[in-house]
């Protein structure tokens, strides 16, 4: 999303991006009044970790967003030192902010304040201060509050935490009016055993069966899996009426995005009944942050395209959302004579489609000679690859498909990529940099030719 006058190499025109300074974590995304906003993490002075207030933009569309003034900031005694991640919720009318206020002491100690805001335009926001005091057991790493309300008029408050055994955890509130609130204790009973704190909680209620979504800071790396700085995941099971979070001891925590940088997403509910998905694309070692290219033009990190999650046959699967076509521009692509092809981009801001009559056998797909995507049907193994802009070394991601591979949807921009397997199965997501921007080729190999049907569209706004 295009924010400020200078073009550089790297802008990026479908994603929300900050117009300067440094973005995280999607915060308060909700659609309010019929209209979509999305907050988020900001350093709005500086490429850093420091000083986060709220950055605010809004969508009729999902497509075209414009940018507001910031919706918090921190300046209270509460959030001095940042307000920090949480969610939002309409009700009476008016839009509710829920967020953490940071406040750091001078021998570094950290102090989190659960906080509310309350607008009646979505656009200004009046604070109205802490909600209620931490409870003991933990450390002052309590924070990213996800507030709901059930079919039953109950808020429901989940928050990240780290307890004082310096082990991750989730913690459970409920309220009658958005105001007082209750505590009932940890989510999970009998809790996995995952990293050293539990960021950016949420939880998405399905009629099939419902996924707990967090960010274990702390993982230790499994095969393919848990290659980030950071993760994100989920597991499986019921959220009761009780607040507690029955999770399907036999399922895995599985990473809901298997690419180099998501983290932090969160999910909201529109008016259409869809739960519509954000996630950020920066987690990142401090080094390799430090070196990304758009820090001269001042600004750093983006979010993904809106997704629309879904369970279908016990699998969790993400698209993205159907507006997404008021933007394609078809393109032509030249028929395939050979297992080799060469297809040139209309624009860096494009989309790929590629569908298989039968599984697909040996296929290999370099991206403007910085990102390759491999398959082979010998181990069902795919691998998406790029090179590192700070070490220059090739780095990888991979991930199982049990079922072989059907189709491959590609959101191509300037220095950023979405991948989505087998109709979003599978979720591959990176930023990476191509210092030439006049290279716009897609290299093609692959065993059989006659098997697929690819489409390439132009991305407008």
């Amino acid at each position: 999303m295009k924010q400020s006058a200078k073009q550089d190499e790297y802008d990026l025109a479908y994603h929300i991006r900050p117009p300067k300074g440094l973005l995280n974590d999607p915060n308060g995304l909700i659609q309010y009044k019929g209209v979509y906003h999305v907050f988020y993490q900001w350093n709005q002075q500086d490429t850093t970790h420091q000083t986060k207030s709220w950055g605010h933009v809004s969508s009729k569309d999902l497509i075209h967003w414009e940018t507001h003034p910031p919706a918090l900031e921190p300046v209270d005694w509460f959030d001095r030192n940042g307000c920090y991640s949480g969610s939002a919720v309409e009700a009476d009318g008016k839009l509710y902010l829920f967020y953490t206020g940071n406040v750091r002491g001078e021998d570094g100690s950290r102090t989190s304040y659960q906080c509310m805001a309350v607008s009646e335009d979505g656009v200004h926001f009046e604070k109205k201060g802490p909600l209620f005091e931490q409870p003991p057991g933990y450390t002052g790493h309590v924070r990213d509050p996800k507030v709901w309300q059930d079919a039953e008029g109950i808020w429901w408050m989940i928050l990240g935490a780290q307890r004082e055994d310096l082990s991750g955890d989730c913690i459970v509130y409920h309220s009658q009016n958005l105001i007082d609130w209750d505590y009932d204790g940890p989510l999970i009973v009998e809790r996995p055993k995952l990293g050293y704190m539990w960021e950016c909680p949420d939880l998405c209620l399905f009629a099939e069966k419902d996924i707990f979504v967090f960010s274990p800071q702390g993982m230790d790396v499994l095969g393919d899996e848990f290659q980030n700085f950071y993760q994100t995941g989920y597991i499986t099971g019921q959220f009761k009426a009780n607040g507690k979070f029955e999770w399907d001891k036999e399922s895995v925590f599985k990473e809901l995005d298997r690419g180099f940088e998501f983290y932090a997403p969160q999910t909201f509910i529109d008016d259409t009944g869809r739960r519509i998905l954000l996630g950020w694309l920066g987690v990142m070692d401090p080094a390799v942050e430090a070196a990304v290219p758009t820090r001269k033009d001042g600004w750093l990190h983006a979010l993904t395209f809106p997704r629309e999650i879904i369970m279908e046959e016990g699998r969790l699967k993400q698209r993205p959302v159907k507006e997404i076509a008021q933007m394609r521009k078809p393109v032509s692509i030249a028929s395939q004579s050979s297992t080799t092809q060469t297809i040139v981009l209309p624009s860096l801001q494009s989309e790929l489609q590629i569908q298989w009559k039968e599984a697909a056998e040996e296929m290999k797909l370099e991206i403007r000679k910085a990102v390759q995507i491999a398959y082979s049907s010998a181990d069902q193994r795919l691998i998406v690859s790029r090179t590192n802009w700070l070490s220059k070394e090739i780095e990888e991601r991979a991930v199982h498909l049990q079922n072989g591979l059907h189709s491959l949807q590609l959101l191509i921009e300037s220095s950023l990529l979405e991948l989505f397997i087998n109709d979003g199965e599978e979720v591959f997501s990176l930023r990476y940099f191509v210092e030439d921007e006049n290279e716009k080729n897609i290299k093609w190999a692959e065993t059989a030719i006659d098997s697929r049907e690819t489409t390439l569209y132009q991305l407008d706004l």
